[in-house]
């Protein structure tokens, strides 16, 4: 067994990054070199596609790439085959298995031979992450995030004191947060075109502005003013509210009127974008703290309880991004006022839990609040989030705007950080 594990160590060190609340088949593997490096000359047919496996039969493994092409992985008795827990740095403490052992759904990094025809890889080595695990490790991150995490919109920075004042989305009075950054914090930024929280990377502390979203973990002070972060996700993303002018179904598009600037705005919709319309019970008692009415008691009209009604905008103190994931960067669901001592529930939370919504079920006219990235392709942001039926909220505050209602991190919840560094 031994002399199996270092001959696999030589193949490749894995790393797996996911945010909690993304699912699996979203989370990339990363494959950093490590010691050995494929031999200088070697032959262009090497492959090393990573991916989701999608199906299996016998020896034939159909895996689902994180570009999304379709890959046939022939499986041969000399293939080395091994199972890494998420978070492990190397394969020291890698398991051998057998291909029965691997389901649809497990996250596997490959290496072997391209075939003539650039769809089939024959294996030298797999090495597997398996659904479960990437599952568990993210439900017990995004738990992390929810105990220990807040997130707002940056109104300072003071670099030189490593310190950020992030403002609370709430409803009600204005609260912040003093974040404080340490040697050791962990600080990520989202790429412009992305809310995937694999899509962020390691950044300076002078590239985040007042404006920014963020997300922190940390510890906090015991009248919750202040945050010592032990992992930071920042990103630039757009805050749109307005009226749906036009859906062109085909392109996946809508444009609408945005109510702050008067001006036409186009968005597109996604496989990650996140699209929910508020029941009107909801959106009555988020209108109703938006005019200062006292909120209901809990459970008033069911539609999300109290929790709806006192969330604050969207999860005032939110745990994380569920990036950018709030997915993620997130990111969206992790930990709200209640759990952070600002009482209430998490309106992003119950915004999760609500039933998507489609493209279709959306009308010209319907009023919209959506966080869309700040680039995309074609110039085209993308849809993170959208939410409807918020008529009555925009009534009761014109100027409300997406920022204040939802997350930026919705669709991964919030930063998972690592799952996996083998």
């Amino acid at each position: 067994m031994r002399s199996r594990m270092s001959r696999c160590g030589r193949f490749t060190q894995v790393a797996l990054l996911c945010w909690s609340g993304v699912s699996a088949a979203a989370t990339p593997f990363v494959a950093p070199s490590m010691g050995a490096q494929t031999p200088t000359g070697q032959a262009a047919s090497q492959a090393r596609p990573v991916g989701t496996i999608k199906s299996i039969a016998g020896n034939t493994i159909v895996l689902t790439t994180d570009a999304g092409a379709d890959v046939t992985i022939v499986v041969q008795d000399a293939t080395k085959l091994v199972r890494i827990e998420p978070g492990q740095k190397d394969l020291k403490n890698a398991v051998a298995m057998t291909v029965q052992e691997l389901v649809a759904g497990d996250r596997v990094l490959v290496r072997g031979q391209l075939g003539e025809d650039g769809k089939s890889v024959v294996a030298i080595s797999v090495i597997a992450m398996k659904r479960e695990d990437i599952a568990s490790k993210q439900a017990r991150e995004r738990e992390e995030w929810q105990r220990h995490g807040v997130g707002g919109l940056v109104s300072a920075v003071d670099v030189a004191a490593g310190a950020i004042t992030v403002s609370l989305p709430t409803l009600g009075e204005k609260k912040s947060v003093t974040i404080h950054i340490a040697k050791d914090t962990t600080l990520r930024r989202y790429a412009p075109d992305s809310v995937k929280f694999d899509d962020a990377k390691p950044a300076p502390l002078e590239q985040i502005k007042t404006g920014d979203q963020l997300r922190a973990r940390g510890t906090r002070s015991a009248d919750g003013s202040e945050l010592n972060a032990v992992e930071i996700v920042t990103g630039t993303f757009r805050n749109i509210a307005g009226t749906i002018s036009s859906i062109d179904a085909e392109a996946n598009t809508i444009t609408l009127q945005d109510l702050a600037t008067k001006k036409a705005f186009t968005v597109r919709i996604t496989s990650d974008s996140q699209i929910r319309k508020l029941p009107l019970p909801m959106a009555q008692r988020i209108a109703a703290r938006l005019k200062g009415i006292p909120a209901e008691k809990p459970g008033a009209n069911g539609s999300g309880g109290a929790g709806a009604a006192n969330a604050g905008a969207g999860g005032a103190q939110q745990a994380r991004p569920t990036g950018p994931p709030v997915g993620g960067p997130g990111p969206g669901g992790p930990g709200g006022p209640g759990r952070n001592g600002g009482g209430g529930g998490d309106l992003q939370q119950a915004i999760n839990r609500m039933p998507a919504a489609t493209l279709a079920e959306l009308q010209k006219g319907d009023a919209v609040m959506i966080v869309a990235t700040e680039g995309g392709a074609n110039g085209v942001p993308s849809v993170i989030t959208l939410l409807g039926g918020v008529e009555l909220i925009l009534q009761a505050s014109p100027q409300s705007s997406a920022a204040s209602i939802i997350s930026p991190w919705s669709l991964g919840s919030a930063p998972a950080g690592d799952t996996g560094n083998p």
